[in-house]
């Protein structure tokens, strides 16, 4: 077999139409505003900011609806179906809790919490009420992703080996304040390593074996790590960096054949089908390369459409998952957060 499975992904203008809720109206919510907008039918009918004023600028920006300057005032927002936790990392578990105890389903952007022991609150929280909350780890949820996951299922690559991705961005010093503070949760890893971590955990499911070393700034945050992940008789290394800009670029090989993910792994773009003697047997391009947050919102939509709690393709049991694995690279680099037990 040489030719790559077609994505089954749904078109995203077939999903039922939700009313979203934006908490939070900063960079990563403007760049999902315009993914809804461009790509999907769903509708944004508020925002919420502490700051009014901020909450107005956003509304305006993409066509007028109802801005809050509370996030109370959004999550009570009668014409809310659903609230897009758009907050830092720090926040998550705070707004992913507040929208939730006012009866409205979440989409958390990623990192879900700071760590494990906020995740598994947030999730009881949406369990003991029934009420539907899923991780926007993005990547998931796009085209390049599901024909990589039938891939490797299908057993093209033969038996999976190795995985190598990596993530570096020139965002420290300079960057976003965020990044350097404790108090935010800021580093590498729950902005940048997460990615190649949630791609490698994908591939390769059960216990995995954590092997972390970094580098810290002076603010005790991750600048950098190499996450090497062991476990299914395959290997992973993960790399992320804050200080410096990577190729961006995925590398899945089995004993027969490989995938490569050219670009930036974790962004809507094509997947190679690489055999021997590097002889590329077949190449998937995607129909769209601009957006892609707009797939992970449709996910939403069906599935609390559809009366569902999780998502099969980002399940509460993987967010924990995922969010343990970095607890211990934290652990080995020796990064806590304020308010984190020693």
């Amino acid at each position: 077999m040489t030719a790559l499975p077609a994505p089954t992904t749904p078109d995203p203008m077939d999903a039922p139409v939700l009313r979203w809720g934006i908490l939070a109206p900063g960079g990563i919510a403007r760049s999902f505003a315009r993914a809804l907008q461009a790509e999907t039918g769903q509708q944004i009918v508020a925002c919420g900011s502490r700051n009014l004023q901020r909450a107005r600028e956003f509304a305006s920006e993409f066509g007028g609806f109802t801005a809050h300057g509370s996030y109370e005032e959004l999550v009570a927002d009668p014409n809310v179906d659903v609230v897009y936790v758009a907050s830092p990392h720090s926040a998550h578990r705070e707004h992913a809790l507040l929208a939730l105890r006012a009866g409205k389903p979440v989409l958390v952007e990623k990192a879900f919490a700071r760590n494990a022991a906020e995740a598994t609150e947030v999730i009881d929280e949406a369990r003991s009420r029934g009420l539907f909350c899923m991780e926007a780890m993005w990547s998931r949820f796009l085209p390049r992703y599901d024909v990589v996951r039938r891939a490797v299922a299908d057993g093209m690559l033969g038996r999976l080996d190795t995985v190598v991705a990596d993530h570096g961005q020139l965002l420290y010093p300079g960057g976003p304040l965020r990044l350097a503070d404790p108090v935010l949760a800021g580093g590498a890893l729950l902005d940048l390593g997460i990615y190649p971590i949630s791609l490698a955990a994908m591939l390769l499911p059960g216990d995995l074996q954590v092997t972390a070393t970094g580098v810290l700034t002076p603010e005790g945050v991750d600048r950098s790590e190499t996450v090497v992940l062991t476990g299914n008789d395959a290997t992973a290394t993960c790399l992320a960096t804050m200080s410096a800009q990577t190729a961006n670029t995925a590398v899945i090989a089995g004993d027969s054949a490989r995938l490569e993910l050219p670009g930036w792994f974790y962004q809507p773009g094509p997947v190679q089908l690489i055999g021997a003697n590097d002889k590329v047997l077949d190449t998937y391009e995607p129909a769209v390369t601009q957006h892609g947050l707009h797939f992970e919102a449709v996910e939403a939509a069906r599935r609390i459409s559809a009366g569902d709690v999780e998502s099969p393709l980002m399940t509460w049991d993987e967010t924990l998952r995922i969010m343990r694995l970095m607890d211990q690279v934290r652990a080995q680099l020796g990064v806590r957060y304020p308010g984190e037990p020693a």
